[in-house]
């Protein structure tokens, strides 16, 4: 039984992550793109996590800290380059 709710999970995440994919590709605005893409890095770290609960195993959880330390960074960095135009300021 858990296992079928792990793969109604994986399922429902899978649309999820297409409908972020497309808003990344089709958005109107950087904003818009910039959301979707950080959007996407943390449903791609429920969909492996999901993963890790189906196979019983820990391997995966560099892989889940590295996506969400390069999406954080990622985010801030082009929220900043909208904002100021540069990403490190030289002052």
């Amino acid at each position: 039984m858990f296992e079928t709710i792990l793969f109604v999970a994986l399922i429902m995440i899978s649309i999820a992550l297409f409908i972020c994919f497309v808003r990344t590709i089709i958005g109107p605005t950087t904003s818009d793109r910039i959301v979707a893409l950080d959007t996407f890095g943390i449903t791609l770290i429920g969909f492996i996590g999901i993963i890790m609960m189906l196979q019983e195993t820990l391997a995966y959880t560099e892989v889940i800290l590295v996506i969400s330390i390069l999406a954080f960074v990622g985010t801030v960095a082009m929220s900043k380059f909208i904002e100021r135009g540069v990403i490190i300021d030289r002052d």
